[in-house]
């Protein structure tokens, strides 16, 4: 049988390939440190689980709206107007099967086959996955490391065609961990606005910053920004549920509808129990979230320095999420490795440390480390990284 062309076009994960293969050797009894993971290593808060039980227990385990429980809705409204001083109704929020099919439903119901999606690269594995399936193009603009992984407006306005579509903003973001503040995507806002391209914020790091920066939504900035924005979230980070596939969508409200009506062809509706899981996650106590925040933060100072020290490594300090996107070029070429792919397999298979290489990414001279592990994994990684380089200096 012939698969579609769609399919084929597709770019298999890297960070699902170098997980798969960490832990075939783990099968085979051997030691390995992954840090591939992109997800919380602590398990769901109890008052979250003790909800998902008493939706089973009243029999809450049948379909719900496409769109998903009024319920939850109310209390996402709730967090954007808390969080961000955001006001939207329930008519415009989807919530979805994790905040990835947020993304993937927008695509197909903004994009037409041709249109451009401006990605800022590095760049989240699946954003241009997603938008090829839509029929779309990604565009791909290469923020400097220079300057922390951040586009300009420059380089946006000069990446602009007749055929754009949309732009994303990943802030914090997946790869790097770096952050933009209010006076950059307002620069970058003006830019869309004059040129009128929509906004896909992925805030799904939003919870886990680091320094005194607050974090700031596009959306928030200005009533043009509002209306030229979706905004894309859940609690698969914040609250450590990436299992329970929640996320959700906020925007304008003909968008939002479309998205919805899509869903009720593709999934129906998300997981009934989980949807409960999430509300309780949006109405009860953040304590749990902060105390996951500040092991994070214990774990970036410690990993952040060990890395720096290792030569041949260069390695900024991120604002937030739990990566670190070091540029290890000088340890390759020191190490007489043709590429950091091979660099990075060599690292796993001679020491049993899992990383996953920058290409995957959009930016060929890094590796992605997650922190999201333990301090002493994370020590024990950082000893074998090192010892790596050293015996590969040429």
């Amino acid at each position: 049988m012939q698969l579609a062309q769609r399919v084929k076009s597709l770019t298999p994960s890297t960070t699902l390939a170098i997980t798969a293969k960490a832990k075939a050797l783990k099968a085979e009894g051997h030691d390995v440190i992954g840090l591939g993971a992109g997800e919380p290593d602590f398990n769901t808060p109890s008052y979250i689980l003790d909800a998902a039980k008493r939706a089973m227990d009243e029999g809450k385990t049948k379909y719900t709206p496409a769109g998903g429980i009024p319920e939850l809705k109310n209390s996402i409204t709730a967090k954007l107007e808390r969080d961000q001083g955001l006001t939207y109704t329930n008519e415009q929020i989807i919530v979805t099967t994790g905040a990835k099919h947020a993304l993937y439903t927008l695509f197909q119901v903004m994009l037409d086959e041709g249109d451009e999606v401006i990605v800022p690269a590095p760049y989240w594995v699946s954003y241009p996955e997603q938008i090829k399936l839509a029929q779309g193009k990604p565009v791909f603009v290469s923020a400097e490391e220079s300057n922390d992984f951040k586009i300009t407006p420059d380089q946006l306005r000069q990446a602009i065609t007749s055929n754009t579509k949309a732009v994303i903003i990943n802030s914090p973001s997946n790869p790097t961990g770096m952050m933009y503040s209010k006076e950059e995507l307002k620069a970058l806002g003006d830019v869309c606005i004059e040129h009128d391209v929509m906004i896909v914020s992925d805030e799904i790091y939003e919870k886990l910053i680091y320094t005194d920066e607050d974090h700031v939504s596009i959306a928030q900035i200005s009533d043009e920004l509002y209306n030229h924005t979706v905004i894309i979230n859940g609690v698969s980070k914040s609250h450590s549920m990436t299992g329970w596939r929640i996320g959700f969508a906020a925007g304008p409200k003909a968008v939002i509808k479309a998205m919805s009506n899509m869903a009720s062809h593709s999934t129906s509706n998300p997981t009934s129990i989980a949807q409960y899981a999430a509300l309780a996650a949006y109405t009860g106590s953040e304590e749990k979230v902060t105390e996951m925040k500040e092991a994070f933060k214990e774990r970036l100072d410690v990993l952040h320095q060990r890395l720096i020290d290792i030569p041949g490594i260069e390695c900024a300090k991120p604002s937030g999420a739990f990566y670190l996107f070091p540029n290890v070029k000088k340890a390759v070429e020191s190490g007489g490795f043709e590429d950091v792919d091979s660099w990075v397999k060599a690292l796993l298979d001679e020491e049993k440390v899992a990383l996953v290489p920058g290409s995957g990414f959009g930016s060929p001279e890094n590796v992605r480390l997650s922190y999201a592990t333990s301090l002493e994994q994370l020590e024990k990684a950082a000893d074998r990284i090192k010892r790596f380089v050293e015996n590969h200096q040429s």
